[in-house]
């Protein structure tokens, strides 16, 4: 088959099942393995050369680590070295001893338990990564730490592969070369790569951006990652540390992010193609003449990895819910494992029936894994659910003058304001996990959900002079805000909303005040813009003030026809040209309405 006909084959497995499995919430990582499975060897047999596949398509896990390491400057990876040595250290040797020792508690020898153990503790860079920007999770506090722990154990790969023939040495079988003069040239393969890069690559970069030919520079940026992979590819280590070593080396330099616009594209579509590959590779052979023992061998893998992980969690700060989080992500084995095991085969240190084993059970492992973090995302909501027993925390509070219902961003902002003024509140939140958080850091807050009168009753709502309406949530909101206005009229509320269509319903109910959460920062950012493009200071402010006034009118006129799309797109195009008359009506007069007594100079007075 040609390689025209093979594209065409695996673009058509992409289009067909993955766009379903995003639609059926089970994530793109799935369908792209489910594509692997269909047209692979086991099933329709469109494609059966599977190892020269999967060697090319490691070119998407390639660009992968690249732009990784695009984001993160050298000066970010020195303050995350806690995180990277220290969870990731202790994760992959706690996770390699115990998964060690089951392999010797099986009969493996102690070297062939060994490889076994840290081989599986590895987990897949590319599937968590993957799931986490697909769930905009990679700037969370498990997030991160997920990062970390990928980032020591694609760091540890190094080390490993240098220990195997040590390993063959120590077990009498043939290795080849001297493990000793191999481990020197990779450390100076590696020192030569930062040095290099730090001298040669910016200049580089420079002299080709002058020729202003967008594809040579796409071209130059991936011979950079393919000639870094390939150097450290040949001296027997991994391609992706390479790719991440460059990646860093250009993270502070001015080209980072068109570097990373041009990568990107080949990146998601090899990526794509390695997970196809994967999915191919499974030997669905394997699993129906043993189910039992890969079944067990999956669960008891991903069960043993979860259980650590979660208590590492634990151990070093994260909610439990964020410790859950972080097991859920990283229990499966990675892709770093089938390099490990296969040149553990190739030393004779690993029998080629228990490698082929292993990898089946890393694949299905990295195929469970959408599964697993639905089933976490499952449990999260069950347990946020309230108990009947402790619906909310008992409240001492006895003279506040405020409510804060939902203590985020916006709620401990207007907490923290109170303080500095010594006025006494009530914080509600709904959240256990977010109280759990906001109390290590030394703030008052009671667990409870703000729409159930019995808790707005034992807040002594009734006493308050006002309520802060701060939930998120825009359903929760509403029902907050229903509650109140029925239940204690006297008391006035002060609301956030999160876009027009929430504050349009808040109006419904009769709140007043009503702050949109990202409308004042916004004007303020459109100042600054405007300024930044040459306009003078009071040009701006006044253009932005007139603005804003005409958009606060716009909101409440659309109230009445909030419910009529029609209506709605009709008055939103009457209130743009309605604005941009009155941008253009007198300037003085639009001043004096606006700034009063304050002087307005006109473009002829400045100049």
């Amino acid at each position: 088959m040609s390689p025209l006909a093979q594209a065409a084959i695996f673009l058509t497995a992409a289009v067909a099942t993955v766009p379903l499995f995003r639609k059926l919430k089970l994530g793109a990582v799935l369908g792209y393995l489910a594509a692997g499975v269909i047209i692979g060897p086991w099933v329709l047999k469109l494609v059966t050369d599977v190892e020269s596949i999967l060697h090319f398509a490691e070119l998407g896990v390639v660009l992968l680590l690249f732009i990784v390491g695009l984001e993160l400057q050298p000066s970010r990876l020195w303050i995350l070295r806690k995180s990277v040595f220290g969870l990731g250290g202790v994760q992959v040797v706690v996770t390699g001893f115990v998964l060690g020792l089951a392999g010797m508690a099986i009969g493996l020898s102690w070297s062939s338990a060994l490889v076994m153990g840290l081989g599986l503790a590895m987990s897949s860079t590319a599937f968590v990564l993957q799931a986490l920007a697909e769930r905009n999770q990679l700037t969370s506090r498990y997030g991160r730490s997920s990062f970390a722990i990928l980032l020591f154990q694609d760091l540890s790969v190094i080390p490993l592969l240098a220990l195997i023939p040590l390993l063959a040495i120590d077990t009498g079988t043939e290795a080849h070369g001297n493990p000793w003069v191999s481990a020197v040239v990779a450390v100076a393969v590696i020192a030569l790569v930062i040095a290099g890069g730090r001298l040669l690559l910016r200049p580089v970069f420079q002299a080709i951006a002058q020729s202003h030919i967008q594809e040579i520079f796409t071209a130059a940026a991936l011979l950079v990652v393919i000639g870094v992979s390939l150097l450290m590819a040949g001296v027997g280590l991994s391609m992706s540390l390479g790719a991440f070593l460059a990646g860093v080396l250009l993270a502070d330099s001015e080209f980072r992010h068109e570097l990373e616009a041009n990568i990107e594209p080949f990146k998601g579509l090899l990526l794509g193609l390695f997970f196809i590959s994967v999915g191919m590779s499974v030997d669905l052979g394997l699993i129906a003449s043993k189910p039992l023992v890969v079944i067990g061998a999956v669960i008891g893998l991903m069960a043993t990895k979860a259980g650590i992980l979660f208590v590492i969690g634990k151990l070093s700060g994260h909610s439990t819910e964020s410790a859950r989080n972080l097991a859920a992500a990283l229990s499966q084995g990675g892709e770093f494992a089938f390099v490990l095991f296969g040149v553990a085969a190739g030393h004779r240190i690993m029998d080629q029936s228990l490698m082929d084993l292993l990898v089946v059970v890393v694949t299905l492992s990295m195929a469970a894994t959408p599964v697993a973090l639905a089933l976490n995302d499952a449990l999260s909501r069950w347990l946020a659910k309230p108990k009947t027993d402790e619906t909310f925390d008992t409240i001492d509070e006895d003279n506040s003058q405020v409510i804060i219902a939902g203590f985020g961003r916006v709620g401990q902002i207007v907490a923290r304001v109170l303080v500095l003024k010594k006025i006494p509140f009530t914080a509600l939140d709904a959240s256990p996990e977010q109280v759990e958080t906001v109390r290590r850091f030394g703030s008052k807050v009671y667990f409870g959900d703000a729409s159930r009168l019995d808790l707005l009753t034992a807040a002594k709502t009734d006493q308050a002079k006002l309520f802060v309406l701060a939930i998120d949530d825009v359903e929760s909101s509403i029902r907050t805000a229903e509650m109140v206005t029925r239940h204690f009229p006297d008391v006035k509320i002060y609301a956030r909303a999160r876009n027009r269509f929430h504050a349009h319903r808040l109006m419904d109910l009769g709140v007043e005040l009503i702050e949109r959460e990202t409308f004042l920062s916004s004007l303020d950012l459109a100042e600054q813009v405007l300024k930044a493009l040459g306009v003078t200071g009071w040009e701006a402010q006044e253009t932005v003030a007139r603005f804003k006034l005409h958009d606060e009118k716009t909101l409440i006129r659309q109230h009445a026809v909030y419910h009529d799309e029609s209506q709605l797109i009709q008055t939103s195009k009457q209130a743009a040209q309605e604005l941009q008359g009155l941008l253009e009506s007198d300037t003085q007069e639009a001043s004096t309405e606006l700034l009063g007594d304050r002087p307005v100079f006109s473009p002829s007075d400045v100049r």
